[in-house]
């Protein structure tokens, strides 16, 4: 009697831990940088906004899972997916070579194409004017701005920052020539400091850029899952709902300018 009570217990211990297990495995959790409005941000009461949450909301919602959303600074994003802290990343992530060493991304959800901020006494007019002895550019550590730099502008002194709102003081305060970041963020620091920048939004690469949900490598599941709902979403108008939510105005100037624009 008391083995038959004991193989009971333990059944039920068995089927608690199965289930909590089941309900930890709902939740999917994104990380991603609240310092990048309106993509990710907070709202007065700290709550997590913007495009990004908005959607990673959506692929929660396709993958049936609770989305928990993780504000981790930009150097931290990578090694937490690394180390299981997160599922996956959506912080305006650029797909690039280097990593891709270490991380997989899903196919593309947007184009983002690099282009600068400069101020009006600056003399600079196009990138070219940049790769100039003298010159001096600011860009965010580990952006796709920074890698840029370092790779095109030799002559040029480049500056790194931890946070965009520092290089673009640079900028402003005429410290730097030049502040190189996606279109969207140069168009949207401009509206802030329109009688003391300029912004140059044509691409100053060959090359478009991409970004992508970044995932581990080995998810190679949720990763076609991820894909799937990317795809479909170009398709259903889920993105467009995105742009006019957050970006209308700078949709308009994009169109405006003939310049592609994002989704």
């Amino acid at each position: 009697m008391l083995k038959k009570v004991t193989l009971v217990a333990l059944g039920l211990v068995l089927s608690a831990t199965m289930s909590l297990q089941a309900k930890e495995q709902k939740v999917l959790n994104v990380g991603m940088e609240l310092a990048y409005p309106p993509f990710e941000m907070s709202t007065k009461d700290g709550k997590p906004s913007g495009v990004s949450v908005d959607l990673a909301k959506a692929i929660g919602k396709s993958l049936g899972r609770k989305v928990v959303i993780k504000n981790i600074a930009w150097d931290g994003l990578i090694p937490s997916l690394k180390t299981k802290k997160i599922d996956m990343i959506i912080s305006s992530m650029s797909i690039t070579k280097q990593r891709e060493k270490v991380i997989s991304f899903s196919i593309p959800y947007a184009q983002a194409d690099l282009a600068i901020l400069t101020n009006p006494t600056s003399g600079v007019k196009s990138v070219e004017d940049l790769n100039q002895a003298g010159k001096v550019v600011a860009v965010k550590k580990g952006t796709t701005g920074n890698m840029y730099a370092i790779k095109y502008l030799k002559k040029a002194k480049i500056l790194l920052f931890d946070k965009e709102n520092t290089a673009v003081l640079e900028v402003i305060q005429k410290r730097a020539d030049a502040f190189i970041y996606d279109q969207l963020t140069i168009y949207r620091e401009w509206e802030k400091h329109k009688k003391t920048t300029v912004a140059l939004l044509k691409p100053i690469s060959k090359n478009h850029g991409y970004w992508g949900v970044a995932m581990r490598k080995n998810d190679k599941e949720l990763k076609a899952k991820v894909d799937a709902f990317i795809t479909q979403a170009k398709k259903d108008g889920t993105f467009d709902k995105l742009a006019n939510k957050y970006l209308k105005n700078a949709k308009e100037k994009f169109t405006e300018l003939n310049i592609p624009f994002f989704f």
